[in-house]
C-alpha cells in the first residue's frame, strides 16, 4: 500500500477511534491519522502475539480500531 493510503486508512482509522471513545479528543489531521496507523501496529503486534495475524499479514480494520482505541485509553489514563 502506498504511503499516501496509508494516512488516509489511518486518519478514517483514527476518526472511528475518536468517536467510540468518550471524552474532549481535539486532534487535528496530522495526529489523527498518526494514531490510526500506531492503532494498526499496535493490532497487528498483538494479533500476532496472540496467533491471529501470521509474520507480515496487516491487521483488519476493526482490529487497527481497536489498537487506536487502546493507546487512547492508556494515554488518558496516564494524562491523570
Amino acid at each position: 500500500m502506498s504511503f499516501i493510503g496509508m494516512i488516509i486508512i489511518g486518519f478514517f482509522v483514527g476518526l472511528v477511534a475518536r468517536a467510540i471513545l468518550p471524552g474532549n479528543n481535539k486532534m487535528g489531521f496530522w495526529l489523527t491519522s498518526g494514531l490510526g496507523i500506531l492503532g494498526s501496529v499496535v493490532a497487528g503486534f498483538l494479533g500476532q502475539q496472540l496467533g491471529w495475524y501470521t509474520i507480515g499479514e496487516p491487521a483488519g480494520f476493526v482490529a487497527s480500531v481497536f489498537g487506536a482505541v487502546l493507546i487512547m485509553a492508556v494515554l488518558g489514563g496516564v494524562r491523570r
